[in-house]
Order: structure tokens, then C-alpha cells, then sequence
């Protein structure tokens, strides 16, 4: 039978009352308080053998209180349970050295396993973070998809562990991967980011490891590569199941044995990254077609993270949005909103861009309309717009954004005046055309650059710097 004294602080009764009767079926010995003060005084008194706590607090903020209790009682677990549910919220309480991290609403099952586990695990100090971390919120979102990921990362930002990014293009893999390296104990080395998808097959493993004067035809000086870019840091390796078999090869020898070779080179390299990869793509299918290593995907895959698409989090649109117009507001645009109708269309849009796609359309709708609110209607003709008009007389086609930029123009003059829009028009506008004229380009030429490149027009290493520079997945050629 269970045993053990629980502190439970939080000002809402309800909860209280809920948690009392939960713990003391389980068989616990539970003691109330809707204060901060007196938990600090049962704390302080050697009370208690766990604590379950809000954050917010009538009296004071529990993670001002929290440093506290883990200096004076440094084996005492406490579960911190917030109604903020986001991404710095659980840094937060890991940083600050709480056991495990609880969004409400919770469930009771779910938290009296996590009481049992924290009693009968073996007695840790566990080391606190006195860095105050910035506001800055890297991950948006506070559905209990995101709320489980937000869990995960506390959990891994202390920690080296090779991590394993999977979901579709435009869920915010290297954002994840990001902001392990920017709140873990790597935060104050380098963050180098590669992919896979955007680098000639032929030059990958130059581009990881480097490569010495001579190696091969072109290479006329030695050449750091982005592992020893990366040493002491984090090393991101998007699209991973794009890597050709010989460099899955050496990044297998890295891995297992911790340094590797320059192509040309001899003389080992010891390496220190921390490695995150991320795809696409099944790895498990791209095993079974000989494409890629299961020994190299074990190595990879020691803690998998999955990003639902956008359709599947729905609830966080609206969160979302109001995110992007803020970013958008901070680069000079005009402060914008939703109504309630045309943020009900967004949640019913399938998002086949994921979160990239409604980025692109809400700088769109703060760059291109001068209206404050923006409706259903507007959207309407935002989601449904054609890119390109038919064919003129000689065959040619033409894009249709002149009509879009008079609109907005005639449109701006009417509600302020003679003032001008925010300096930047150009470089908005052609932001939001290069990167879906790209895509459509590559999905027309079955991801082959070479054709893509000559159907836009442009040069194939320009093409390749923007779709770097973009982050656009490049599904490869099957022609």
C-alpha cells in the first residue's frame, strides 16, 4: 500500500478537493493550502514527502519559491502544475529543479502514477539552474499534443541524448531542435544546421566532415566541415533520409566511436556535438528498400519525437496566429486580427503547408491588406486565389500580383492618407512569392534542381542557396 505525506498547494478549492480525495484513496497522507507561504513553512519544517503545487500563487510565484525548497530539502519531488501551458512554462519548472511538469486540466490517473514513481525512485540532488530564461516563446501551441512535447524536451535539456525529429514539412522540426540546444547546457556553443535535401549527393560528406587540399577535383584548400563547425555544440541534420549510404557510413563511425576522418584525410578527429536529426520521411520503410542503415537508425532514433501536423492541433491556430501577426507587427506592419468567422475557416483548412503554409498567409494578410480586421470574406479570396493566370496569346504565362499589390496600395492610401506602408514592400512581397513559385517548380520537376532551375529561369546554385535559405523540402527525382 502506498505511504508518504503529500503537500498540495493551489488558491482554486475545486482543485483541492479533487486532489485530496484522489491522493487519499491511493492511500496518502495529504495536507491543504491554497498559499505559497504556508507550503514554504511546511517545507522549511521538514514536512512532507512530496509536493504538488500551482504556479501561480495568491502570494508569490512558486518558481521564486522553488529554488528555495531545493536547496534546503534537495530530495523532496515536486510536481508543478500550471492552467499556462506552454513551452517556457515547462522549461521552467525543469529548470528550476521540479520533478515533473503538469498541465491542467490533468489527468488524476496519470498524476498519482507520477507521485508513485517519484516516491520509489532512489533519492537524486538534482542540480538547479539559477539563469532566469528569456520570454521568447520558440514553440507556440497549448494542445495536449504540443503539451506532451513540451514535457519531452524539459525532460532532454540537460541531457546529450541523440535525438530523432519525425513529422511532415512544415511542422517545425529544426525549430524543436533549436530550442533543445538554445535551453540545454550545449546553449553556449554553436548550433549548426545541414540539409540533407539541399546539398548535391556527390558533396555531402565534404559538407559533414570536411574535406583536405586536393581531394578531389574543385578542392583547392582544406575545408572545415560542419562537425567541426559544430564541436562543443549541437549539430541538426534535417532531412536525414536523403543521406546517401556512404555517408551514412562515416556518420555511423561517429557516432559509435566519437571521432572521424577528412575525405582525403588520414588522422582521426575527436568530435563533442550533440546530434538531432529530423525527417519526412519512414525510415523504417526506407530500411526495408536497402536506402537506408537500421544499425545507423538505431543510433539515431534514442528518443523519437513526433510533430503532429497542423490539422491535428487545431486548437492552436488561433495562438498561432496572433504569434505570427505579432512577429509581423515587430518588423513594422500594421497591428492585425481575426474575426471569430474567418478564424473558425482557418481551423477547418486541411494546412497541407502545416504551420509554414499559415506563416506564409498571415504575413500575407499584415503585408498586403490594410484592413485591421480581417474577415471570412478576405480569406476566402486569400485560400482559394489562383497563383497563375491563363496562358496570352504567345504562350506565356503571367503571375498574377500586380492586381494584389494595387489593391493593397489603393487600399492603404484610402485609410491613412498620404502615408506610406512600412518600408520593406519588395522584400515582403517577393518573400511570399519565391517560396511557392519554388515549390511548385520542384513538386513540376519531381525534385529535380537541374530542370527546376531551367524551368525558373535562374541559375542552379541560386536555386539551391533558396531553397536552403527557404527551407523548402525537395522531394527527390523518381525519373
Amino acid at each position: 500500500m502506498p505511504s508518504g505525506t503529500i503537500l498540495v498547494a493551489d488558491d482554486d478549492a475545486a482543485i483541492r478537493t479533487v486532489l485530496n480525495q484522489a491522493l487519499s484513496r491511493a492511500g496518502y497522507t495529504v495536507r491543504l493550502t491554497s498559499n505559497a507561504a504556508t507550503l514554504w513553512r511546511w517545507v522549511s519544517s521538514g514536512d512532507g514527502d512530496l509536493v504538488i503545487t500551482d504556479v501561480v500563487m495568491p502570494d508569490e510565484n512558486i518558481f521564486d519559491v522553488l529554488p528555495r525548497m531545493k536547496k534546503l530539502r534537495p530530495d523532496l519531488p515536486v510536481i508543478v502544475m500550471s492552467a499556462q501551458n506552454t513551452f517556457m512554462t515547462a522549461i521552467r519548472a525543469s529548470e528550476k529543479g521540479a520533478y515533473e511538469y503538469l498541465p491542467k486540466p490533468f489527468d488524476l490517473k496519470e498524476l498519482i502514477g507520477i507521485v508513485g514513481r517519484a516516491l520509489e525512485e532512489p533519492k537524486m540532488v538534482r542540480k538547479v539552474e539559477g539563469e532566469d530564461l528569456s520570454e521568447g516563446m520558440p514553440l507556440v501551441g497549448r494542445s495536449p499534443a504540443m503539451q506532451d512535447i513540451y514535457r519531452v524536451l524539459a525532460r532532454l535539456m540537460q541531457t546529450d541524448l541523440t535525438v530523432m525529429i519525425n513529422g511532415e514539412s512544415g511542422t517545425g522540426k529544426e525549430l524543436v531542435a533549436r530550442a533543445l540546444h538554445d535551453y540545454g547546457k550545449r546553449r553556449n556553443g554553436p548550433f549548426v544546421a545541414i540539409n540533407m535535401a539541399a546539398i548535391p549527393r556527390d558533396l555531402i560528406e565534404a559538407e559533414l566532415f570536411g574535406h583536405e587540399k586536393g581531394a578531389f577535383t574543385g578542392a583547392q584548400n582544406r575545408s572545415s566541415g560542419r562537425f567541426e563547425q559544430a564541436d562543443g555544440g549541437t549539430l541538426f541534420l534535417d532531412e536525414i533520409g536523403d543521406m546517401p549510404m556512404e555517408a551514412q557510413t562515416r556518420l555511423l563511425r561517429v557516432l559509435q566511436q566519437g571521432e572521424y576522418t577528412t575525405v582525403g584525410g588520414r588522422t582521426p578527429i575527436k568530435t563533442d556535438v550533440r546530434i538531432v536529426a529530423a525527417t519526412n520521411k519512414d525510415l523504417r520503410n526506407l530500411i526495408n528498400q536497402g536506402l537506408f542503415r537500421e544499425d545507423l537508425y538505431f543510433r539515431l532514433n534514442v528518443v523519437p519525437i513526433r510533430l503532429p501536423p497542423l490539422r491535428e492541433r487545431v486548437e492552436d491556430i488561433g495562438d498561432l496566429v496572433r504569434h505570427f501577426f505579432t512577429m509581423a507587427e515587430k518588423e513594422g506592419l500594421p497591428p492585425k486580427q481575426l474575426d471569430q468567422s474567418a478564424l473558425n475557416q482557418l481551423r477547418r483548412y486541411r494546412w497541407p503547408g502545416n504551420v509554414r503554409e499559415l506563416e506564409n498567409l498571415v504575413r500575407r494578410l499584415a503585408a498586403l491588406y490594410p484592413q485591421d480586421v480581417i474577415s471570412e470574406g478576405l480569406l476566402e479570396q486569400e485560400l482559394n486565389q489562383p497563383t497563375v493566370s491563363p496562358l496570352e496569346e504567345d504562350g506565356s504565362e503571367t503571375i498574377n500580383l500586380s492586381g494584389s499589390v494595387e489593391r493593397y496600395l489603393n487600399g492603404y492610401f484610402e485609410n491613412y492618407g498620404d502615408a506610406l506602408p512600412p518600408p520593406g514592400l519588395y522584400h515582403r512581397i517577393l518573400r511570399e512569392v519565391e517560396y511557392p513559385l519554388i515549390s511548385a517548380a520542384l513538386a513540376a520537376t519531381r525534385g529535380n534542381q537541374i530542370k527546376a532551375a531551367e524551368l525558373l529561369g535562374v541559375n542552379r546554385n541560386t536555386l539551391r542557396k533558396k531553397i536552403r535559405d527557404l527551407e523548402i523540402q525537395v522531394m527527390r527525382s523518381s525519373r
